[in-house]
Formats: structure tokens, sequence, C-alpha cells
């Protein structure tokens, strides 16, 4: 897991796996098939590690990631076990580096406290949703009227502890990417997704404000993750331009699905690599099983 001096490409990937429970085959195919386009492209590949889930990530499952990606055969250059000149590679270190993007969004006038609870949401989205997403679409219970522009939050505000920031979306606006396994994607802000959390009251980042913050910081060029962050993709793409900051490339991978159709999950410990190796798999096996298992298309593709 040394670097290559003699590498000179530009590219920079990166796996960023949760340290909440075991991978599975699904975290296989996607970190195997980045850990391809890093070797091709001779490039770096970075492993950081997204442990800002406090109440669920654990030592042992950080442990389990180091060992079962190296037994994959998936070689880093960069990471919390190696080092490397964008350190720490670890989320639960990096606050300093989400407290400054927060600072700029707040003076930029695009993010907005927010103190709606899990429960008022639940109740308020209780209706079905067009689309299956993992933030559903906020019905905008505090955010600031629409009869003034929006501008930046009053700054008593010092921190984004004690309270939740959602990133006020351009309504109607239309997020266009070229995905370099899916192609042509198109997403409506408004419509596809609503104004979306960057912060959490805990005085944690939320997922997208993290993902944003910190491959820029690592200077990542392709993000290669899973299709069920599409829609994802979107979101962030509005923070990087409100940041000011020059998006990565995309590239998104198909999901594996389990016998009832529903794509993989930390609960699988069936199929978990850690269970695969017990069982006598090899490596070679579990890209097999990975490929057999993996289907032509998955997600919904939006074209122009």
């Amino acid at each position: 897991m040394k670097p290559d001096p003699t590498s000179s490409s530009n590219y920079r990937g990166r796996v960023a796996p949760s340290p909440t429970g075991l991978l599975h085959l699904g975290h296989a195919s996607t970190f195997l098939e980045a850990d391809r386009r890093s070797r091709e492209a001779n490039g770096t590949l970075i492993l950081r590690n997204d442990d800002l889930d406090a109440q669920r990530s654990r030592p042992e499952f950080y442990r389990a990631m180091l060992e079962d990606l190296a037994w994959l055969g998936i070689h880093w250059q960069e990471g919390p076990d190696v080092g490397g000149p964008f350190a720490p590679y670890s989320e639960s270190q990096r606050r300093e580096y989400y407290l400054a993007a927060w600072h700029k969004l707040l003076d930029g006038g695009f993010i907005y406290p927010c103190r709606c609870s899990r429960k008022d949401l639940a109740q308020a989205v209780s209706a079905p949703q067009e689309n299956e997403d993992d933030e559903p679409i906020y019905p905008g219970t505090c955010r600031p009227g629409t009869s003034r522009p929006p501008g930046p939050v009053s700054r008593d505000f010092k921190s984004p502890a004690g309270i939740n920031w959602r990133f006020r979306v351009p309504d109607g606006e239309t997020v266009e990417f070229q995905d370099r396994h899916f192609g042509a994607q198109r997403f409506v802000a408004g419509t596809d997704f609503g104004d979306f959390l960057v912060c959490n009251r805990d005085d944690v980042p939320a997922y997208q404000l993290a993902c944003v913050v910190d491959d820029a910081e690592m200077k990542i060029t392709e993000v290669v993750r899973g299709a069920d962050l599409l829609r994802s993709t979107a979101r962030q793409i509005l923070l990087y331009r409100s940041l000011g900051i020059e998006p990565p490339a995309w590239y998104h991978c198909p999901l594996i699905m389990d016998e009832s159709g529903q794509r993989l999950a930390k609960r699988h410990d069936a199929l978990s690599i850690r269970a695969l190796r017990e069982q006598g798999k090899t490596p070679d096996d579990v890209r097999r099983m990975a490929q057999a298992m993996r289907p032509a298309m998955l997600c919904q593709q939006r074209f122009p």
C-alpha cells in the first residue's frame, strides 16, 4: 500500500466505507471498480474512513474494513493507516474543514436553520413519495419566506450546533451531469429532491456536506460509488457551485440486489465479505459472485 513514485497520473479516486457494520458484496463490487479505474489510470487511490456516525461506528468494524479490503486485493496509497498529504483521513477528525464550509454557506445565504425533528418530518411526509430516496422532499416548514430573495442568516450563529441546517435548493432548476457509466443524468431541484440537510443539531455534518468537503480537500478527480447516490450527486453539485469548487467526474456502479429484489445492506451478514472469507471463498470467488448478482441496469436513468 506504499505510494508508487513512478505514477505520473493526475487521477485521484477514493473508497469511503463507513465502519458501522461488516462490508458486503455490494461494497466489494463498487470498491473493486474504484480500484480498477484507479489502476488503469495509473492514479492514486485514497481510503477514507467515513466514521461520522459516532453511535454506530465501531473499532472492530474499522479493523475488519481494512482487512477485508486488503484481502480483496484493493491497494490504496493514502489513508488513515498509511497517512498521506491530506490527512487526517477519518471524518471524525476533520471538523475544522466542515465548519469552514458551513461558515461559507452561511455567509452566502445558501443555508437556513431548521427546527423540525425527525418525528415532525415523518408526519409531514407521510404521503407516498414519488421517489425512494434516502431523504424525502422537505415540506418547507422552516424555509425562509419566498417574498424576499435568500440572504445571509443572522450572524448570531457561531457554529451549527443546536439546530439542523438545510441547503435551500433553487426550485425548478435542472441539475445535469454526465455519468461515466449511466450516461446523461437530469434532476429537477424542488421536484426530485428538496432542501437537504448539511449539518445536524448534534454538530455533525450531514453526508452531503462531508462528502463534498472531503472529496474537494483530498483533490478527488473521480467519484466511484453506487447508483443509489445519483440523486445525491445532483445535490452535491449545487454544494460545489455554492462553495466555488469545481466538481469531480462521476461514475456510478449498478447495485447488487438480494433474492427479494432489495439492495444489499449491512444487515445481510451472510453476504458480508467476512462471512464469505470464513466459508473459504477466495477474492476471485467474491468477484464472480458480485458480477453474477449485478443487474444490467438498476437505477432510473435521466436523459435530456
